[in-house]
């Protein structure tokens, strides 16, 4: 029997359980961290975070009735396959390597104050308070009884173009920085070429995609703040400007590059005179 509400029952225990799920991840980051001595690590586990909330929200609603199978088994595919690639893909790429400069420049704020405590409140706490946010999509979701396939159709279209996106974007990126010769210089190859950041517009499209699947059960679309300060985060605070800012200062040829290229939506590359 499908619920009225469009929502099976037990959703806010899959919330607060989502809850857990997600402080336990990154208290688990805190001390691979704290191990390591470098904060970067939590770049691995942000994604795998969210893994974990999908498993653990596939694994409550599958008792709730009313719950559709295939909306729950797509978004904990959906969710698996990007957090797995991008968490291997960023364990690799950091192998070796010393703290991002973007921690450093974080950590600097630290000075005069207790620097484990800072760290706890400045980067693992805030991540932890975004990634509930972001994930009340997938959530919410999980729990939906009659959902639209139309929906979920397009929701799987915008994920295949961003999950696309991101990976060939990534693959790119490390084929042009293994050889010895491109250090220092600028990808403006494949994706590159048609955006700046085909990664970042890859997982901006990628969720939301994994909005219009979850907005297939009609309650999801009271998350869509979900993929908003996903898209923020991305163009705004922690992506695109910090990097960009970064280029500048380290890669000879980037102001060119900025010219052509398009900041985030990909096309053609201009021309310059």
């Amino acid at each position: 029997m499908e619920i009225a509400t469009g929502l099976a029952p037990g959703l806010g225990t899959g919330i607060g359980v989502s809850a857990i799920v997600v402080i336990v991840v990154l208290t688990l980051a805190f001390v691979v961290g704290k191990i390591r001595h470098r904060y970067r690590d939590i770049d691995v586990f942000w994604p795998l975070g969210f893994v974990a909330v999908a498993v653990s929200d596939f694994v409550m609603s599958s008792s709730a009735t009313g719950s559709d199978t295939v909306q729950r088994v797509l978004l904990l595919v959906v969710v698996s396959l990007w957090g797995v690639r991008l968490a291997a893909h960023l364990g690799w790429r950091s192998r070796g390597e010393e703290e991002d400069p973007r921690y450093v420049a974080l950590m600097r704020g630290a000075k005069g104050r207790n620097e484990t405590l800072y760290a706890i409140v400045v980067i693992y706490a805030l991540q932890a308070a975004l990634m509930f946010f972001v994930s009340l999509s997938i959530t919410v979701g999980m729990y939906a009884t009659s959902p639209l396939r139309l929906l979920e159709i397009v929701g799987l279209v915008l994920w295949l173009v961003g999950f696309s996106f991101e990976a060939i974007g990534d693959f790119q990126l490390s084929r042009f920085l293994a050889k010895p010769a491109n250090r220092g210089h600028v990808m403006n190859q494949g994706l590159w070429s048609w955006t700046r950041h085909p990664n970042y517009f890859g997982d901006a499209a990628l969720w939301w995609g994994i909005f219009f699947i979850a907005s297939a059960g009609l309650w999801g679309f009271v998350t869509v703040l979900s993929p908003l300060v996903m898209n923020r985060l991305l163009t705004s605070v922690s992506g695109k400007p910090l990097l960009e800012g970064r280029m500048k200062n380290t890669r000879e040829g980037y102001a060119e590059y900025l010219e052509k290229t398009s900041p985030f939506f990909p096309r053609p590359p201009r021309k310059t005179s």
